[in-house]
């Protein structure tokens, strides 16, 4: 495990069991976001930095009881909080780090991340990661329940043009991973990119492996 696993580990880690207390408000902006993505009955989708599983519900009703959810985090204590919350009943949880998802390739019809960017120790590499297991025309989206401004602001900095969740940035580092660009919002209440990997469209698979 790298340094930078064990604070990531350590940061998520402490504030596990509060976390959802520190943020009563964003279960409608998860909502929205899985809406956006428009899955559809039968997909396989994956909450990547899953967290204590927010998104996990909503993920379940989009693709219905014939799809799969999974939910995938670094760290225990978060997956826990999932559990006693009562949201692994949506989705199969695993602790594992994006950097090397025990998943086969193209396995899946899309992937969620909810506030995963600015956590990635190898951006490129992670999101490389995320396509390898994301069938051709499948989706990721990245989300976070405010936008740049507001996000910077609750921690007392200004926002800057090297953020990495700026669209200058991100649109080439996502090309660059095997990912489109489709749509980009960063407003106060909502930030939520969405890509499409790059490839030859298939059908979608469904299942994982």
């Amino acid at each position: 495990m790298t340094d930078d696993h064990r604070q990531v580990q350590e940061f998520f880690g402490v504030r596990a069991a509060q976390w959802d207390a520190r943020f009563p408000d964003d279960g409608p902006a998860y909502e929205e976001a899985v809406a956006a993505m428009a899955l559809r009955p039968g997909h396989a989708v994956l909450d990547a930095g899953c967290g204590t599983g927010r998104a996990l519900p909503y993920l379940r009703e989009a693709v219905g009881a014939s799809g799969t959810v999974l939910g995938a985090d670094l760290t225990r204590e978060m997956l826990d909080a999932a559990v006693r919350k009562d949201r692994a009943r949506h989705a199969l949880l695993v602790q594992a780090d994006v950097a090397r998802l025990p998943l086969g390739t193209g396995v899946l019809d899309a992937v969620f991340g909810a506030g995963l960017i600015s956590h990635l120790s190898r951006p490129d590499e992670n999101l490389r990661e995320l396509a390898r297991v994301v069938r051709p025309g499948g989706l990721l989206a990245l989300f976070h329940p405010v936008g740049r401004a507001v996000l910077a602001a609750r921690h007392g900095r200004p926002i800057t043009s090297d953020d990495l969740r700026a669209e200058p940035r991100l649109r080439p580092l996502l090309a660059g991973s095997g990912w489109r660009l489709r749509s980009y919002v960063d407003k106060d209440n909502r930030y939520l990119v969405l890509a499409t990997r790059a490839g030859q469209k298939g059908q979608a698979l469904g299942e994982y492996a």
